[in-house]
């Protein structure tokens, strides 16, 4: 069996592990990367490139179909084959760039530092050394100095219902559909969910079920973003069936037959060609030699981290398997960190706090920071601003006036911004000035000096925070439904 040492050795290339693998290049280190299954992990294959992909794609159908701007597109169809490939050209692009730059700083005799992409499924021998056993059945010992794992996650099974790759499915199966499902049940109306409701639904070539065990979809959300959602879905014909349970699948000849049980009592049978599970994701720490190390995994199956992502002696634990928000942008920041905690280059600690996301709905729905459940469990004092697009020039000239602004920040004579939640156009870029904002601790007094272009969607978060000092230019009193404002006293 060949053995090969190096500094670091990185399991898993997906978005923590490789970004832990080029910052530990950073610090002058050969660097492994092993990697199983596709380059890039979920990060770009079956998780999120392909399915951002996919949303991309059906916005701009679902816009390319509509008849109220002056214009319509004569004769415009889908095929989903085409999608797909599509996407997977997305994916490939990726991918390519990731093993153009392993390859661009491959090792060599002269080299003192180096990426090496070894591909296998890899098992620790010892807190030391892994073996990797190659898809040809060969083996390979790789020896290092410190372990970064990053094996990522992988779709929750259903406690019930198996999935078979074919009529029930999850998201690693999505591109291996052959057609738009004329039906499909969307089991479980979190983030994932709500998103394949929203692509599906966009495209317009199926009849889109949405199942929610609660009574809102995203319930994590204050009522209003929540309701916001259910409502856009509902408007592009998803069908949400509200506080009901998934009492049994009943396969027939050419359909499905989903029986749901609802909290009223009554049970509804829904007949579906697809049924899709998006119910969570869990940590993928099997198989992986685990239990010849010192690692402790927890009930939930995580790994247990320290403070410097380290799970024990010589091994650092990064992205979804650590058991925090499963994001890129999360797992890319622990996979960066872990290589500074590696080399002693800590400035300042991980924070989790004040993390941005986006929502691909329709419209998508960006956010920052506290919400108003998140404020009151904490029985911290607020003020909340709203402000509808039908209000921004902006959005009035795009055609495309269904978002808002909402804007927390601290009950006092010059506060601090505590979250905002953005939906429509441009929620994004949005978000990200507000995170600035927050992270440098910027008051309103700070803020309101900047100056926004006009026309642009950013104006809206200038007006938003303007009614704080009643100097907005257009006011409550004569829009009382697009500009709301209220006050939240700790108790």
């Amino acid at each position: 069996m060949e053995t090969i040492e190096f500094d670091v050795c990185v399991i898993g290339s997906g978005p923590a592990g490789f970004a832990a693998a080029v910052r530990s290049y950073d610090f002058d280190k050969h660097v492994c990367i092993i990697e199983g299954g596709h380059v890039g992990g979920a990060g770009i294959k079956n998780g999120a490139l392909s399915s951002k992909t996919m949303w991309e794609l059906s916005r701009d159908y679902a816009l390319a179909k509509r008849t109220d701007r002056g214009y319509q597109a004569l004769g415009i169809k889908v095929d989903y084959n085409e999608i797909m490939r599509t996407v997977a050209q997305a994916s490939r692009e990726k991918q390519y760039q990731i093993l153009s730059q392993i390859e661009t700083f491959s090792r060599t005799p002269e080299s003192t530092c180096s990426l090496t992409l070894v591909r296998g499924m890899a098992k620790f021998k010892d807190n030391k050394s892994i073996i990797v056993t190659k898809s040809d059945g060969t083996q390979v010992k790789i020896i290092a100095d410190n372990f970064i794992v990053a094996t990522g996650s992988i779709p929750r099974e259903h406690p019930t219902i198996k999935t078979d790759g074919v009529k029930i499915i999850n998201s690693d199966h999505i591109e291996s559909l052959k057609k738009f499902p004329k039906r499909i049940m969307i089991v479980g109306a979190g983030i994932i969910g709500c998103e394949f409701a929203t692509i599906f639904a966009n495209f317009g070539e199926s009849e889109v079920h949405l199942l929610d065990s609660q009574n809102k979809v995203i319930p994590f959300e204050d009522d209003d973003v929540s309701d916001y959602v259910n409502d856009k879905l509902s408007e592009i014909g998803v069908n949400i069936h509200h506080q009901a349970s998934l009492r049994e699948v009943r396969e027939e000849d050419d359909h499905l037959d989903v029986i749901l049980d609802h909290q009223d009592g009554h049970t509804e049978v829904v007949a579906v060609d697809v049924m899709l599970i998006s119910i969570g994701r869990v940590p993928q720490t099997s198989n992986i030699g685990l239990e010849n190390t010192h690692a402790v995994i927890t009930e939930r199956g995580l790994l247990e981290v320290d403070a410097e992502c380290k799970v024990a002696d010589n091994i650092y634990a990064v992205g979804d398997i650590s058991g925090n928000m499963a994001l890129v942008n999360i797992a890319e920041m622990e996979g960066r960190f872990a290589a500074k905690a590696i080399n002693s280059k800590i400035k300042y600690p991980l924070s989790y706090h004040n993390i941005s996301t986006i929502m691909f709905f329709s419209p998508e729905v960006s956010s920052i920071g506290l919400n108003e459940k998140d404020c009151q469990s904490q029985n911290l004092s607020y003020k909340v601003i709203y402000y509808h697009h039908s209000l921004i020039s902006r959005a009035i000239a795009m055609r495309s006036t269904d978002g808002f602004f909402k804007i927390l920040v601290s009950n006092e004579e010059d506060p601090l911004i505590l979250g905002m939640r953005a939906a429509g156009p441009q929620a994004a870029a949005a978000v990200v000035f507000m995170a600035s904002m927050i992270n440098t601790n910027q008051r309103l007094s700070d803020i309101m000096r900047t100056v926004h272009p006009h026309p642009s969607i950013s104006e809206g978060i200038q007006e938003c925070l303007r009614t704080l000092s009643a100097k907005t230019i257009f006011k409550q009193k004569a829009f009382p439904d697009k500009i709301k404002f209220k006050t939240w006293e700790a108790k």
